[in-house]
């Protein structure tokens, strides 16, 4: 018995060691942690279970037999973040540089399975160099089969990635369809070919960071949603979002415990909206006020600044919010912030997250680069989630709500449940200026007649009570007490229940 005990803990030893001493400083050289270092940062002290920690490769081509690591390059399992379950990979780059045969691949579909079927989300920690060359289209019929368990739990179980090293070819797809991706800076880059192929086929020298770095998917193609300083950041973040989602789409989200009064007046919303129409605000001061302990959990905060999307716990709950971003475009509506909110949109509805939105929105963004690229189709994936989500949904206008983007920023009909405005709302077609010039334009020559109907049409139109005449807002609501009225807001509609139309599924404006 002692020799069989002996045995199992030498080889959990080597297994432990992944590629050897040497790897493993050449990886701690770069300023990366090794796999079962994230691992144990990531997951509550002593909560991992690991599996499959003696799987190796069946690859005998190319004299890969001689090259055998315990593991095979990822280790599996799960643990506890705060208490909750969920499921881990992390890849090894110290072993066969991370790279995925069949049975790596295998050790990832085996937890994404366990996942699903028992309702915790996955996260999955990569660094790779992509497929196994040596084991050819096994290597990349392995990706497919990971591929399809992405999809398969899209919308059931929360899925992270965390991009902490590199991430090339066919790997990228996978991360492409998980919830939430997150980059490491300096250290992490994600591209479909890289600089060289780049080079050989389009003659554009780049290099690896201009081309996948985290700078250039936070702020230029929107893949990623955050980038952090180190591992370390990386993943205590991770362990910071996981705290404010559902375990799995037939869960609540949890509820914390808060230690902010849901009665609390704040005097300083009184003065947040300027008394010139035009001058901006930061709406991310409403957000923290309104939000328990001033908390804001903000995603994609470098990709389109013009709107702001994140999580706020509300009487210890979690809420996602959508909010007009004033200090950037003036809060219009564009093709990235549509895409950006859509996406955020359509995964707090998946979820059962309530969402609030906070409306301050002149319109869609003009010009021809945006009617070239398509923002009539992008501005319909924000209407179209808006109106197919379910959880219930509160919307404040704070300022104004012009033209097609009053409608978009879930208005009562997009079946907004609960739509307050504030006293400086201004709920029109569009500004007095332009509306006055269209409606008067043989007045156009006299200035002083222009601005006469310009100031007849601000008394009549350029506030929240018309539309508060016709029902389309619920409620005028004092500034100062909005985190009281939205609370209340949410706790009225904790019982909600609707559900759309039977469909095999929708098909969004993509």
């Amino acid at each position: 018995m002692k020799d069989i005990l002996s045995e199992l803990e030498a080889r959990r030893d080597e297994a432990r060691m992944g590629g050897g001493e040497r790897r493993v400083a050449a990886q701690h050289a770069k300023g990366k942690l090794t796999a079962r270092e994230r691992i144990d940062l990531l997951l509550d002290e002593g909560s991992f279970e690991e599996f499959d920690m003696f799987v190796a490769h069946r690859c005998t081509e190319f004299g890969m037999e001689k090259t055998k690591h315990p593991g095979d390059g990822v280790i599996t399992g799960w643990g506890t973040i705060n208490g909750r379950m969920v499921y881990v990979f992390s890849q090894d780059f110290t072993v066969l540089g991370g790279s995925v045969s069949e049975t790596h691949a295998k050790k990832i579909c085996k937890i994404m399975d366990m996942a699903v079927q028992n309702g915790a989300p996955v996260i999955g920690l990569n660094d790779s160099g992509g497929a196994r060359i040596q084991e050819g289209v096994d290597s990349l019929a392995a990706y497919g089969e990971v591929f399809q368990r992405n999809i398969m739990a899209s919308g059931v179980v929360p899925q992270i990635s965390v991009i902490m090293g590199p991430c090339a070819g066919g790997a990228v797809y996978s991360p492409a369809m998980t919830d939430f991706i997150f980059m490491v800076k300096d250290t992490s880059y994600m591209f479909v070919t890289g600089p060289d192929v780049v080079k050989t086929v389009t003659n554009e020298v780049v290099t690896a960071e201009e081309l996948g770095g985290a700078s250039t998917h936070t702020r230029k193609s929107s893949v990623a949603d955050a980038a952090f300083e180190n591992d370390v950041e990386a993943l205590t973040e991770v362990r910071r979002l996981v705290d404010l989602l559902p375990l799995n789409n037939k869960e609540k989200p949890p509820v914390r415990p808060f230690y902010d009064d849901v009665q609390r007046i704040d005097d300083s919303l009184s003065t947040l909206i300027p008394d010139n129409p035009n001058t901006p605000y930061d709406m991310k001061e409403l957000i923290t006020k309104l939000a328990d302990e001033g908390d804001f959990y903000e995603t994609q905060e470098e990709f389109a600044k013009n709107i702001i999307t994140g999580f706020v716990r509300l009487e210890g709950s979690t809420v996602g919010v959508v909010a007009n971003q004033p200090m950037v475009l003036a809060g219009c509506v564009d093709i990235d912030s549509s895409r950006k909110a859509a996406r955020f949109v359509r995964f707090c509805d998946a979820f059962e997250i309530p969402i609030l939105t906070l409306v301050d929105v002149p319109g869609f963004l003009p010009g021809t680069s945006q009617e070239y690229g398509g923002v009539i189709k992008h501005g319909a994936k924000l209407l179209f989630a808006y109106g197919e989500a379910t959880v219930p949904k509160v919307t404040v206008i704070t300022r104004k709500a012009y033209g097609g983007a009053y409608d978009v920023m879930s208005s009562k009909h997009l079946r907004g449940d609960i739509n307050y405005a504030w006293p400086t709302a201004e709920i029109a077609v569009m500004g007095a200026k332009g509306a006055t010039e269209i409606l008067y334009r043989s007045e156009l020559g006299d200035a002083d007649k222009i601005a006469a109907r310009t100031a007849e049409y601000e008394d009549r139109f350029a506030n929240p009570f018309v539309a508060a005449e016709k029902g389309f807002i619920d409620e005028v609501i004092m500034p100062q007490s909005t985190r009281r009225r939205v609370c209340r807001a949410f706790a009225s509609l904790r019982g909600k229940q609707l559900s759309n139309p039977w469909k095999k599924h929708d098909n969004i404006p993509l």
